[in-house]
């Protein structure tokens, strides 16, 4: 599945928009989770168990997307928006979205020889 924050995917053309898809987690916050990222707070520092939870919930909302774009027959998502919301003291929720599509990749060709050349014998080899 291709994935992409921009509406076109470089080297490929659209032909189908199959709809839009999202995904979405709610994550809830641990006490000591919590106390421990305060006392972080203070001192300085990253809340390494929070990126991991994050980074977690991201990886599941993207899922959950790409799931349903199969499920419309899409191979690729393009305008892809990420988003991170508190609800109330002690949630999270990440939600991604965008718009599925199917892509068709464009053959890239070769270059084609100089004019002259041939491609056999290079130019500075004749006379």
């Amino acid at each position: 599945m291709l994935l992409a924050t921009t509406p076109t995917i470089e080297g490929g053309r659209i032909i189908r928009y199959n709809g839009i898809v999202t995904g979405e987690v709610i994550l809830g916050a641990n006490v000591f989770r919590d106390f421990f990222a305060s006392i972080r707070d203070i001192v300085g520092g990253r809340a390494g168990s929070y990126e991991n939870v994050l980074r977690d919930g991201r990886t599941t909302a993207f899922q959950e997307m790409m799931q349903e774009a199969q499920r419309l027959g899409a191979n690729a998502i393009v305008g892809i928006d990420i988003d991170y919301e508190t609800i109330g003291k002690s949630m999270l929720m990440v939600s991604v979205s965008g718009t599925a599509v199917t892509v068709e990749m464009m053959m890239q060709q070769a270059p084609s020889p100089q004019p002259g050349y041939g491609g056999s014998v290079p130019p500075w080899g004749q006379r």
